[in-house]
């Protein structure tokens, strides 16, 4: 009889490096926690993806970098640097014959004659934690990054893209949290209508190449499609696909659905209309019974809610705006039924009327519920000077979110308590050119929706981020709107701030277990 002992730590270490999410320590041999007990650690590895800007030759983007100061651990780095530049043509599928091929190839061989910029320069680099790091860049041929942060860079690394662009049909203010790397993403609010000019923006960070699968759900149930499939994205590229060229159909409400066969991707839809602009579609928290869609602008003038259920069974919800005093029924709306792999969409008008909300979705019975995905679009200003912007379901903040690129003037932060009573701390960090950071501590009553102008640095220069830290209490549900009016245009970008993911429970301290040989 022989004995084997096998170690948790070990494995947890293992877990992580495989993932690329965090690379673990053991405790040191000081460590008195009791055995079998868990803890949580900071990670010491980020992956973060931004898609291509690029709209038009008038836009300019921000990029802006930041990481929470406090999480400890040994010196890192946190870059971003740029994808190989990818167009929707060059993108393969299982059907790639020879003539894409010769296609190919014939561009190689004009872009051989551009300048590059060299692709190992950074494009936005962070030296230090608590202190954000921005870069600036003009036109339409950005392309896409790709970027890891390491150790006490890495808990809660996160970076903001804003874009500006003041004329032509892709005008707007679009702003994105920049995703990790993932398998599979819900993008409801999407559309193949003939007014709307929606992409899905794939990025691959591997050194392989990723296989990803494009599914469309419409009011009717699944758009047919039979190019979605088997879109090859290249190693550290990245690929916009136009989501009307994957169906003859067109609908107004569509569920994006992208999953990958091989690899991971960073997904984001670009979402653009005629009459209102465009803005980034961030993907929809996990199918789940209960949803959160906090920070609908007071002055919203229109506010559709788009909801698919991804499962056998449909979905009934009820639907509430959380108020600053507490939770109304929207007239007439009260209800939403949602049936399984069908779209349903509903407008909910002016909702807010001048009082900033969050909506809420719950099961129509009180029980678990069926799981839906769900998002909003949001409308502000009338006429000419309408301006839109997207606002996903999302989890809690949990123990820390953050959102970068905040303005002395322009930002609104909303928190929301759809259960109990909670406390949270908010930290305006140093600004990025100079500036001490300010903190502030908010009561957000269970049911109800805060929206403040938070804290400014105290001498700030430059832009800052927003880290918020639930204290105690319920879960709170979080988002910022950047507002930066143009020309009479309202022009604002909404982004969510669930749990940055910075730490990761792990085992205390190394268990024993026993396997037993004959």
């Amino acid at each position: 009889m022989k004995s084997t002992s096998l170690s948790l730590i070990a494995g947890t270490v293992a877990l992580a490096a495989v993932t690329g999410f965090a690379a673990l320590t053991a405790p040191g041999d000081g460590d008195t926690t009791q055995a079998g007990a868990a803890t949580r650690l900071p990670v010491e590895r980020s992956s973060l993806l931004c898609p291509a800007p690029g709209l038009s030759e008038l836009a300019e983007t921000t990029y802006t970098s930041f990481t929470p100061a406090g999480g400890g651990g040994e010196a890192g780095t946190a870059e971003l640097l740029q994808s190989t530049a990818t167009t929707a043509d060059d993108a393969t599928t299982g059907d790639e014959n020879d003539e894409s091929k010769d296609k190919s190839k014939d561009k190689d061989e004009e872009d051989k004659g551009k300048k590059k910029a060299d692709p190992e320069k950074p494009v936005v680099s962070l030296k230090e934690p608590g202190k954000p790091a921005t870069a600036d860049v003009s036109g339409g041929d950005a392309p896409a990054l790709v970027g890891t942060a390491t150790g006490r860079l890495a808990p809660g690394w996160t970076t903001q893209q804003t874009t500006t662009v003041e004329v032509g049909s892709s005008r707007g203010l679009l702003g994105v949290s920049c995703t990790g790397p993932d398998t599979d993403f819900w993008f409801p609010a999407a559309s193949t209508a003939k007014s709307r000019e929606d992409y899905v923006h794939l990025t691959n960070p591997d050194d392989t190449a990723a296989v990803a699968d494009i599914e469309l759900y419409g009011p009717d149930g699944t758009l047919k499609s039979d190019v979605g499939e088997g879109i090859t994205v290249p190693a550290r590229s990245s690929v916009p696909v136009l989501i009307s060229t994957l169906t003859s159909e067109a609908a107004e409400d569509v569920t994006v659905h992208v999953t990958t066969r091989t690899g991971r991707v960073g997904a984001v839809v670009r979402a653009a209309d005629e009459a209102t602009g465009s803005d980034w579609l961030a993907a929809s928290a996990d199918p789940t019974g209960t949803l959160v869609l906090p920070g609908i602008p007071a002055d919203a003038t229109s506010v559709r809610l788009v909801a698919f259920a991804p499962g056998d069974d449909d979905a009934d919800l009820k639907v509430k705006l959380l108020g600053k005093n507490g939770a109304i029924s929207p007239a007439g709306h009260e209800d939403l039924h949602v049936k399984s792999r069908m779209t349903a969409g509903v407008d909910l008008k002016d909702i807010t009327r001048g009082e900033a909300g969050s909506l809420l979705l719950t099961p129509a019975d009180g029980g678990k519920g069926t799981p839906v995905v769900a998002a909003l679009r949001v409308v502000r200003g009338k006429g000419d000077g309408q301006e839109v912007g997207y606002i996903p379901a999302t989890g809690p903040v949990g123990a820390q979110a953050t959102a970068a690129d905040n303005r002395a003037k322009g930002t609104t932060l909303s928190l929301t308590a759809p259960d109990a009573t909670a406390t949270v701390k908010v930290t305006a960090s140093a600004g990025s050119e100079g500036g001490e950071q300010a903190v502030k501590t908010y009561t957000v009553k269970g049911g109800t929706t805060l929206a403040v102008t938070p804290p400014v640095p105290v001498g700030l220069k430059g832009s800052y981020a927003l880290t918020v830290e639930t204290q105690s209490g319920g879960p709170v549900h979080a988002a910022r709107t950047l507002a930066l009016p143009q020309d009479g245009i309202q022009m604002f970008t909404v982004q969510t701030l669930p749990d940055d993911g910075g730490t990761v429970e792990v085992p205390a301290a190394e268990q024993d277990l026993s396997v037993l040989d004959d």
